[in-house]
């Protein structure tokens, strides 16, 4: 499995509030992810478990968004 990283940093002269790109894409899936109540905390004693859970919940996500179009 190859993952890609991209870091996107906030110019120097920045002020205040600025959209960054990309950012928003994670900050989403990570929402959404937050809304399966079983990963809202860790109970599982292997991380094994919690991985498993974890790709379910993003097949889940990944199976509502291609099934709405």
């Amino acid at each position: 499995m190859v993952l890609s990283l991209w870091i996107v940093k906030r110019p120097d002269g920045a002020k205040g509030f600025e959209v960054l790109p990309r950012r928003w894409v994670v900050e989403r899936t990570f929402s959404w992810l937050g809304r399966c109540r079983r990963l809202a905390k860790d109970f599982e004693n292997l991380s094994r478990n919690a991985l498993a859970l974890l790709k379910l919940a993003s097949i889940r996500l990944m199976l509502r968004r291609l099934c709405s179009n």
